[in-house]
């Protein structure tokens, strides 16, 4: 094997152990052993002097090398994909893994469900996180498609636009009244009564907090937190055990008899989510199946 051959098939395991998080994973994935995989990353390091992976506590963990090497190589790979779909333009199949983060999966459960259906050889690893979590590993290459509420232009990335929902306060049955607070006739609430209220917050990064605060900044009153938790259901389960109001957009919460929406009485406050991908990734076949069905269902669904 000549030394040009030998690199591919040394930085093709680095990059799949590097994706996958692991060495057992990435020999599974490529259909190799084990101890070949392992040999072409250790003779990558040696050749170069350099370790690309941190192998304490039985887990693999890149370097600072090691993450630099795998931002370059991931455009290489990226692109031999997109090279392997245009020299196969007759086969109609596209298969592998499509990771996706989302602030919510309950935005894009009617498209998972169509996605599914016209492409069922590509598998979908689903994770959830706030907005400043989804840009953060749509950046890292530690996923493919992200959803989330997003703030300004981001130019790195291409992105499309799923609709907005209204951002609902969160109480527990009969919280209200326990607390002398009453809804309007119209039965929203202001922010002068949930100023009263205990409140409980999301962590930083949250666009629904950050959205409103802002608002309630707009109309000259300051919330203050009771409690400041990580996660949606962290929130939602506090807030049904009747410790505080919580925020969340409408579409987020389904039927719960632990819980009450209830509608803020402020104009635009809303959850306008955005699925969204690199831009220089858009032509990664299973990317660029996604986006397609998602055009599909966008037709049907308007």
């Amino acid at each position: 094997m000549d030394g040009t051959v030998m690199r591919y098939t040394q930085l093709k395991a680095f990059y799949h152990v590097a994706r996958h998080s692991g060495f057992s994973r990435a020999a599974k994935y490529l259909n190799q052993s084990q101890p070949s995989l392992s040999d072409h990353v250790r003779q990558l390091e040696r050749d170069h002097d350099m370790l690309l992976f941190d192998r304490t506590n039985r887990q693999v963990v890149l370097t600072a090398a090691g993450e630099e090497l795998f931002h370059l190589v991931q455009h290489f790979f990226d692109a031999e994909e997109v090279i392997a779909e245009f020299l196969d333009r007759s086969r109609k199949t596209v298969k592998g893994r499509l990771r996706i983060i989302a602030d919510s999966p309950a935005h894009i459960t009617s498209l998972l469900k169509q996605f599914g259906i016209d492409h069922p050889d590509i598998a979908i690893d689903l994770r959830t996180g706030n907005s400043a979590k989804v840009l953060q590993t749509l950046r890292n290459y530690e996923a493919e498609i992200g959803i989330f509420v997003a703030g300004t232009a981001e130019r790195d990335l291409f992105t499309k636009p799923l609709g907005a929902a209204p951002i609902v306060a969160l109480s527990a049955p009969k919280f209200l009244g326990q607390h002398g607070v009453q809804r309007r006739a119209d039965g929203m609430l202001n922010f002068a009564d949930l100023a009263r209220l205990p409140l409980i917050f999301r962590e930083a990064g949250s666009q629904t907090q950050s959205r409103v605060l802002r608002a309630a900044r707009d109309r000259g009153i300051t919330l203050t937190s009771s409690f400041v938790v990580e996660g949606r259901e962290t929130m939602r389960d506090l807030v049904a055990e009747g410790f505080g109001i919580g925020f969340a957009s409408a579409v987020e919460i389904g039927a719960d008899s632990q819980l009450e929406k209830i509608l803020i009485a402020q104009d635009g406050l809303d959850m306008p989510e955005t699925l969204a991908c690199l831009a220089s990734r858009q032509n990664v076949p299973v990317i660029k199946a996604f986006l397609a069905s998602l055009d599909a269902w966008s037709k049907v669904s308007t």
